[in-house]
């Protein structure tokens, strides 16, 4: 079913980033949809990725993630995003293999987000976030990757 028309670009970007393989990417691209109704940044919102507040006033308080949304794409981002702790020098053969199959353009957005999601965890770790915090961080940053890679033209 990945291969079919309707899903095949969609996923083929979306399996170029760490932790998201075909079957991922393709489970992402049936829960979503549509991913021209969101932007970077409201995709982490709809997924439940975000933080809950609760403010009033000057006062400004933060709890746990919403969990909003869809349940399953937002497990399968927080699963991918355990992919980036590792450092990142170069593609293993699955993902290398991947990206050997999509347009140049797409392959430097997938390695600049790749790259910039370990660093997202090296700063987390620096600062001693306990790591269920940093990589529900890391997913919510990666679902707008994928939200950017999702939606480019090939």
């Amino acid at each position: 079913l990945a291969a079919q028309p309707a899903w095949a670009p969609a996923v083929r970007r979306l399996a170029c980033m760490r932790g998201v393989s075909t079957f991922t990417a393709f489970g992402l691209a049936v829960e979503i949809g549509d991913w021209h109704r969101f932007t970077g940044s409201t995709i982490g919102s709809y997924l439940g990725l975000v933080p809950s507040e609760d403010s009033s006033g000057s006062q400004r308080r933060q709890g746990g993630i919403t969990k909003t949304g869809n349940t399953h794409a937002r497990r399968l981002l927080v699963e991918a995003a355990w992919h980036h702790r590792r450092p990142y020098r170069r593609p293993g053969a699955g993902l290398q293999a991947r990206l050997d199959h999509v347009a140049a353009p797409v392959r430097q957005r997938a390695e600049r987000g790749n790259r910039r999601l370990h660093q997202r965890w090296l700063n987390l770790d620096a600062r001693r976030k306990r790591s269920t915090i940093s990589v529900v961080a890391v997913a919510r940053e990666l679902s707008g990757w994928c939200w950017s890679l999702a939606i480019m033209e090939d």
